[in-house]
């Protein structure tokens, strides 16, 4: 009995033990470290209101080389691929047929004007003799529609001339504008039939268009800013390394495209260098207007969440206010804040995921921090 007895003495202590260890307190709960992140300041900035569109290059003037006469090619005097200025040779038709329709003409041009010569000296004869009536009028009437007839052939013999002078022309085909040839498309010794069949292909390559298409929903945006004058476009390759060229809408089309409902436009842009090509693809921006001192941040900043777009601002005593915000358009790395921020305003744009709303942050400036938005040229890259 005193064995079991002081078993369940010593059980009973260790139980009061435990459970005195129980009710005493634990350590103190661990507190976070402030988060390290980099930020920007919130500039104002002007920025550009635009539309962006995928266009197509389209040389200014197209020009199909059909020969006017038939016969012979017997001379080319370009190379393929070459530019021409206007008036530049590029083939010659044998004109030996059309030297000799043209000696033909004159020499008949020739024989009606002697022929009509001789009937004025007749006419005028004639003219005197009714005076002292040796003619009757009858005569007098037919040799003045021989003269008539006379000076209708001569004007015949003169068109008849000038005809032959035109086909005589057309043998020596030249450029009609500046532009670059194509391939051509006969050789030395080709036999060609006139108004039949293309020779070459030139292109006017400066200034280029760009053409692009547009929603039929931004229309009126466009139609209405086009009132304040002409609107700035502005296109670059879709390799996107180089500065983008800027040109003129030059032209709205006057309908909307049935099936898509897009409406066509058209850019002019200078192309001295032959920097754009007919038919390349290019990206274009179509700068509709300029929204001054807008509020710019780095498009890494805004984050997402199920109520909507919000950033964490930093405030002066180094805490992190989550603040939602409205974005605009993006502006070469940047965005347009619309509502909800301030220029000044420090943002954290890299470590949002270790921050909590109200915690303290630290602005680590070893971290590669994302620059402040500089202004943004119009028509930058988004």
């Amino acid at each position: 009995m005193k064995k079991r007895f002081s078993w369940a003495l010593v059980a009973g202590c260790l139980l009061a033990v435990i459970l005195a260890g129980c009710e005493k307190k634990g350590p103190s709960g661990f507190e976070r470290p402030p988060a390290s992140v980099s930020v920007a300041t919130a500039a104002a900035k002007d920025v550009p209101v635009y539309l962006d569109s995928i266009g197509k290059c389209v040389a200014r003037e197209v020009v199909s080389i059909q020969p006017q006469v038939s016969g012979r090619i017997t001379g080319i005097h370009f190379e393929d691929g070459q530019d021409v200025k206007k008036g530049d040779p590029l083939f010659t038709i044998d004109p030996r047929p059309y030297k000799a329709d043209l000696l033909k003409a004159e020499a008949t041009l020739a024989q009606h004007k002697a022929l009509r010569e001789l009937a004025k000296i007749q006419f005028d004869r004639y003219a005197e003799l009714l005076q002292t009536k040796s003619v009757s009028q009858f005569d007098y009437d037919q040799r003045k529609n021989t003269l008539d007839v006379a000076d209708a052939q001569v004007q015949q013999s003169e068109a008849a001339v000038e005809t032959a002078k035109i086909s005589l022309a057309y043998c020596y085909i030249h450029s009609p504008i500046d532009g670059r040839t194509g391939q051509r498309l006969v050789d030395i010794g080709n036999v060609v039939a006139a108004n039949t069949g293309s020779l070459l292909m030139i292109q006017r390559m400066n200034p280029i268009y760009a053409d692009f298409t547009i929603p039929e929903n931004d229309l009126s945006t466009v139609q209405q800013n086009m009132q304040q004058g002409t609107l700035k476009v502005e296109v670059s390759l879709p390799t996107g390394e180089e500065k983008p060229r800027e040109g003129q809408l030059t032209f709205l089309d006057n309908t909307v495209q049935e099936g898509t409902g897009t409406v066509k436009l058209r850019a002019t842009i200078a192309n001295e260098d032959r920097h754009f090509w007919p038919g390349r693809f290019v990206k274009v921006r179509l700068v509709l207007e300029t929204i001054h001192n807008a509020v710019l941040i780095p498009a890494a900043a805004p984050q997402m969440a199920a109520k909507g777009t919000f950033v964490y601002v930093v405030k002066d005593d180094s805490t992190a206010e989550l603040r939602p915000v409205q974005l605009g358009q993006q502006q070469e790395g940047s965005v347009v804040v619309t509502q909800g921020l301030k220029p000044g305003e420090r943002v954290i744009v890299q470590g949002q995921i270790a921050v909590m709303p109200g915690a303290k942050v630290n602005v680590d400036e070893a971290r590669a921090p994302a620059k402040s938005p500089e202004a943004a040229p119009e028509g930058g890259k988004s």
